[in-house]
C-alpha cells in the first residue's frame, strides 16, 4: 500500500508546475522536498500514519486541480486593489521582491554596504 502512495505522490509531483520567478519560495520545489523527506526510502517506505497521509494527498490534489477556483468562480479576476494575476505574479517574484528590498534601504546603509568588507548580516549582530 505505501508503494501504492509513493507512486501517487510522485505523479502529483511530475504533474505540479514550477514557477522559475519564485526561487525558494516555490511551492512545488517545496513539495518535492517534503515527499522526498517523506518517503526516503522509495516504495518500501513505512507511514506511521496511512490516513493523514491520505488526506495530505487529497488536500493537495485538490489544490493542484483548482477544485474550489472551480467550485466558487469569481465574478472578476481582479483584487480588492484592482491588479491582475498577471500583475499579481509580477510584483511576488522573487527578482522584484529583491529589489523592493533594496528601495528600501537609506543611503547612508547602501554606501555601506557597497563600501564594506563584511557581509551585511555581520553588521547587523
Amino acid at each position: 500500500m505505501a508503494a501504492t502512495r509513493y507512486r501517487r505522490f510522485l505523479k502529483l509531483c511530475e504533474e505540479w508546475p514550477v514557477e522559475e520567478t519564485k526561487r525558494q519560495r516555490d511551492l512545488g520545489v517545496f513539495l518535492r522536498q517534503r515527499v522526498a523527506q517523506a518517503f526516503r526510502e522509495g516504495e518500501n517506505t513505512q507511514i506511521a500514519d496511512p490516513e493523514t497521509c491520505d488526506r495530505m494527498y487529497e488536500s493537495l490534489v485538490r489544490i493542484h486541480t483548482n477544485y474550489y477556483k472551480n467550485k466558487y468562480p469569481r465574478l472578476k479576476d481582479t483584487s480588492f486593489t484592482g491588479l491582475t494575476v498577471e500583475d499579481c505574479k509580477m510584483i511576488l517574484a522573487t527578482d522584484i521582491l529583491k529589489q523592493m528590498e533594496d528601495m528600501k534601504k537609506g543611503t547612508w546603509k547602501k554606501l555601506r554596504e557597497k563600501f564594506s568588507a563584511k557581509k551585511p548580516e555581520e553588521d547587523s549582530k
